[in-house]
């Protein structure tokens, strides 16, 4: 597909640049070209052979063009489990309502209900998400048949999965598909006795991986671990070598100072997901702390059970708002910064580092926000009005790979909304024997 986005505003996020006026043009999944109109007319009167014939040109009207959200944890067939198990405490919402239904869920399950997910994410303009859950093959057979793209990682615990899995899926997703890709991980900490830990470090060794995990959620699992091992997890993980290559954490709420020179030292993703932490009170992650000790920090919604919206606006609003109320000052983490946070820093966490920017070559990832609408009027500062004003209602166009999924609100995956919907249902009502 060959497509032209035309009489736009265009936020490349590049650098801390304002939107410019121009235009984009794609061609066979990758951007090949992001600029001005004078530089679009300069193009194609100097380089007339570089210009494609188009599929399609779209007109858009004064609308935003700006890099897809990345959705930097999260739990996509959970979707099942959506307002189920709402108003309880991690513990409980865990062990009495999350497991016992999540040994019921087959792999053909997951699939249909990972595709459930990709819907909410498309009207959110999420064009990628970082998944950790359990049957990574059905997961990746269903971000290729959607055309989505899916990062996934490994959740290794005493339970389930284990670090021969994360290695075989490791060799075989990365590189299989255009939309596809494997981080090595693990759950937590608090789920994994420390030989299984010690595996996946030296899995992390051997291929020189970063490694990804549920980290310092609650005050309960950092005095657990420090109970175990004298140490709080950052602390612990890194002493078996588990982030000699980087990687980052989730959630990671409850931290020293010495947790977060380790961060910073390791070159470690701080993942924050402030809808799940609020539902769940497990507390605000220290943001401001992070950025200012020099820790990148990506959004994640975390999953559907504990969220229970995948809504990349709402996270935004609560990343800066909830780091103001925790540090009782207005100006603690800057809407831009979280702008970076949703788009650019979620894409490197994840390894999309082909899909952080709008520039020619990155893969054509994108989003159309309209500009027309209320809450967008008048136009004053664009990037900071998406973080305090934007809503998934503003999402007019969504597109992956060079391939819209989403125009205003019509989808174009493999399989109907209405097919999806009908499937969870019948889902829902075989576990719960009906």
């Amino acid at each position: 597909m060959h497509i032209r986005l035309y009489n736009a505003r265009i936020l490349t996020m590049a650098d801390d640049g304002e939107p410019f006026a121009g235009e984009l043009w794609t061609a066979d999944g990758r951007i090949l070209f992001a600029g001005t109109d004078a530089e679009a007319a300069d193009r194609r009167r100097e380089h007339p052979a570089d210009v494609p014939a188009f599929d399609e040109e779209i007109d858009c009207n004064g609308d935003l063009i700006l890099p897809g959200f990345k959705n930097a944890h999260t739990h996509s067939a959970m979707t099942l489990l959506r307002s189920r198990a709402d108003d309880l405490p991690l513990d409980k919402w865990l062990n009495e309502q999350i497991f016992p239904v999540e040994a019921k869920m087959t792999e053909e399950d997951i699939y249909t209900l990972t595709k459930l997910a990709f819907l909410e994410y498309l009207t959110s303009g999420i064009t990628a998400c970082f998944d950790m859950y359990l049957t990574p093959r059905s997961i990746a057979r269903a971000a290729r048949d959607a055309g989505f793209r899916m990062v996934q990682v490994g959740a290794v615990n005493n339970f389930s999965q284990s670090p021969a899995l994360v290695e075989e899926m490791y060799r075989e997703l990365n590189g299989a598909d255009p939309y596809n890709s494997y981080m090595l991980g693990f759950h937590a900490e608090y789920t994994c006795s420390k030989e299984l830990l010690g595996q996946i470090a030296a899995l992390a060794e051997k291929y020189q991986a970063p490694v990804y995990a549920h980290i310092s959620e609650t005050a309960g699992e950092v005095a657990g671990c420090k109970e175990r091992y004298g140490m709080t997890p950052v602390a612990f993980l890194d002493s078996l070598g588990m982030f000699a290559y980087g990687g980052g954490g989730y959630h990671l709420v409850h931290v020293t100072e010495d947790d977060i020179r380790i961060l910073k030292d390791r070159g470690l993703y701080a993942v924050t997901n402030p809808g799940s932490n609020t539902k769940l009170a497990s507390g605000i992650a220290p943001v401001s702390d992070y950025l200012k000790a020099g820790v990148p920090v990506a959004i994640g919604t975390d999953g559907p059970a504990s969220n229970n919206a995948l809504d990349m606006f709402r996270e935004m609003f609560l990343v800066t708002g909830l780091a103001k109320l925790r540090d009782n000052d207005a100006s603690s983490v800057d809407a831009i910064e979280v702008l970076k946070m949703a788009t650019v820093n979620g894409a490197r966490a994840m390894g999309l580092d082909d899909a952080d920017i709008l520039a020619p070559g990155k893969r054509a990832d994108l989003i159309r926000i309209d500009l027309q609408a209320p809450n967008m009027q008048p136009v004053n500062n664009i990037r900071k009005n998406l973080v305090y004003s934007g809503s998934k209602s503003n999402v007019r166009l969504v597109m992956i790979e060079g391939r819209i999924k989403y125009r205003e609100g019509n989808f174009f995956l493999d399989e109907s909304p209405e097919d999806l919907y009908a499937q969870a249902e019948r889902i829902k009502a075989r576990i719960d024997g009906k």
